[in-house]
């Protein structure tokens, strides 16, 4: 047995002796230099987490997060955007970058905390639709252009009563706290921000993942905008505004109950002014009433009208597999914005002139969290729909005619263009959801036998409360679950038109061929018959004419009716294949 005072000396001995790592230096040494890190500072060391890597893509993502800030402050202000974005270049792989809006501006009192404090901003503790939502996009890029160039980004703001003012800010990394220098007033009146920024280690090039396309994308998807860009070649590219009305205005919206976790419940229940679970619930969220509490109560072994603040985990995780068990009525649109069906299919038909093109919209519906969203689908075939690329042909020639002479032919492949609350997504397309459910749509059951080499144009839009990004640089969707869900069957349903649009243009093709052969072949047939039966020439083609007329309206009658079939099938199997989902 072992002596127990022996035990408590050796205990004892051990705490006046530091304890020594394998390296021989003592743990209390190694956590000497603790200390917390300000948010700043940790993406100033991390900067690749808000996007800022590669040259080309960071001068992008710059004037996407100033332009995104620009286009939500109008439209919350109920103002028509009118953005201005100039790109000027210094020196090599030196740019200045001036985003202009006729937006609300920014009161003088909170331009420091609004542009100088990483994770400070009005939308991340809202559950409202909005382009961004961290409170890092600009703040981020003023702190990226200090660090790349030390200096300050300038700022120009005048709001409907205030003065218009100017001041030089940046970011002070150590405290995440701003430092404003050199402010002033102007004397002209002006509404609205000018945002005007250097930046190092960036490059400015036409292309894929450029800023003309994401201004291009942009407009598209807003059409309400109208927008301005002038590049590093003095080259104006306007896009002027085609709707002269605002979208609706996005509502503040409740947590829907579905999807909620037990951490957010007791959460939630810590703050609020309820005294009831029961009342609690109502209160706090969306679509839940006196049936539903009623349905609650008889699933769970506790007092449904004691104090929500003493809700225990076990009782709150009790209420959440409750919550399960029952049936809602689907989140309230009210909080949700989405392009709209006519202004996606208006904006397809103007940039690609296709043959065929489909809109599609979701009902909304909820994910992980209890939050609202809802996919907008839009799919152009043929005309100039798809990405325009260009092939060396010698590659997949045995015996190239000229070795010396390149021998190239451009054709259209898919593109897909990816939108976040209408705002584009043009980086880290294989990593986004979006993506990975078009790549899991078995596209040969609607006659795309290969969709990546085929002329589409495939628009896909998520619209939320609360957008589930891969990262801080907010350019990928996560794979939830309930968003892949909705995203593979819009994109099914618009491939499923696009599958009976292509059987009617291959029957119609095939029938053009038959009236081909009947106009080849009949005046022989006519010919031959005249020498049997000696009857009229003339009236011998008319009643050939009428007969074949007849035939093929017989066989018109008889596709369409297969259509139909073709098309009921594609429903049924379409939604066999999303209630396995």
């Amino acid at each position: 047995m072992v002596d127990q005072k022996q035990v408590n000396v050796e205990q004892i001995d051990s705490e006046k002796k530091p304890s020594i790592s394998k390296d021989g230096i003592s743990a209390e040494k190694l956590f000497e230099e603790l200390k917390e890190h300000s948010v700043a500072d940790f993406f100033k060391k991390n900067r690749q987490m808000l996007g800022l890597y590669g040259k080309q893509r960071t001068l992008t993502t710059i004037v996407h997060e100033l332009v995104t800030n620009s286009l939500d402050a109008c439209e919350e202000a109920g103002i028509l955007p009118d953005i201005e974005v100039q790109i000027s270049e210094i020196g090599e792989e030196y740019y200045e970058v001036s985003v202009s809006d006729n937006g609300p501006g920014i009161p003088e009192d909170k331009v420091g905390q609004a542009l100088g404090k990483l994770l400070a901003g009005t939308k991340f503790h809202r559950l409202i639709q909005m382009r961004g939502q961290q409170g890092i996009g600009v703040s981020g890029i003023i702190l990226f252009s200090q660090i790349t160039t030390g200096k300050p980004t300038h700022i120009v703001s005048g709001t409907t009563n205030g003065k218009t003012y100017c001041l030089d800010i940046s970011i002070d990394s150590k405290t995440n706290s701003p430092k404003i220098y050199d402010k002033h007033y102007l004397d002209k009146k002006f509404r609205g921000l000018i945002v005007k920024a250097k930046f190092k280690e960036v490059q400015y090039k036409k292309g894929q993942i450029s800023v003309d396309e994401y201004l291009r994308r942009t407009a598209l998807a807003n059409p309400h905008a109208s927008i301005k860009f002038t590049d590093p070649f003095g080259e104006l590219t306007e896009y002027k505004r085609v709707v002269k009305e605002l979208p609706s205005l996005a509502k503040e919206v409740k947590p829907h109950p579905k999807g909620v976790s037990v951490d957010e419940l007791l959460t939630l229940a810590r703050y609020t002014d309820a005294r009831k679970v029961s009342s609690f619930l109502m209160s706090t969220f969306d679509r839940f009433g006196t049936k539903a509490v009623e349905d609650v109560k008889n699933l769970i072994d506790f007092d449904i009208n004691k104090d929500p603040k003493k809700l225990s985990w076990d009782e709150a995780e009790q209420l959440v597999n409750a919550i399960k068990k029952i049936k809602f009525i689907a989140p309230s649109t009210e909080g949700l914005v989405p392009i709209q069906e006519k202004y996606i299919e208006k904006s397809l038909k103007e940039m690609v002139s296709p043959e065929f093109c489909f809109v599609y919209t979701r009902k909304p519906s909820v994910y992980k969290g209890g939050y609202a969203f809802q996919v907008e689908v839009g799919l152009a075939y043929g005309g100039n729909a798809g990405r325009l690329v260009s092939i060396d042909l010698s590659t997949f020639q045995k015996k190239p005619n000229n070795l010396d002479e390149k021998q190239s032919k451009e054709i259209r492949v898919a593109e897909i263009i990816r939108y976040a609350n209408k705002a584009p997504l043009l980086f880290d397309a294989g990593g986004c959801a979006i993506t990975k459910t078009v790549s899991s749509v078995d596209w040969k059951r609607y006659g795309i036998q290969n969709f990546d080499t085929s002329p589409i144009t495939l628009l896909v839009n998520i619209i939320s409360v609360h957008i589930p990004y891969t990262s801080a640089g907010k350019t990928a969707i996560a794979d939830e679950e309930e968003i892949v869900s909705e995203i593979k069957l819009a994109i099914m349903d618009v491939g499923r038109r696009l599958g009976v649009y292509l059987i009617q243009k291959k029957r119609e093709a095939e029938k053009k061929e038959k009236r081909k052969v009947f106009a080849k072949y009949s005046p022989y047939v006519v010919e031959a018959l005249v020498k049997v039966t000696n009857a009229d020439a003339k009236l011998l083609q008319k009643n050939l004419d009428t007969m074949v007329l007849e035939k093929l309206k017989m066989e018109d009658e008889a596709e369409a009716r297969g259509e139909k079939v073709v098309e009921e099938e594609y429903m049924i199997e379409d939604e066999n294949m999303g209630d396995e989902e």
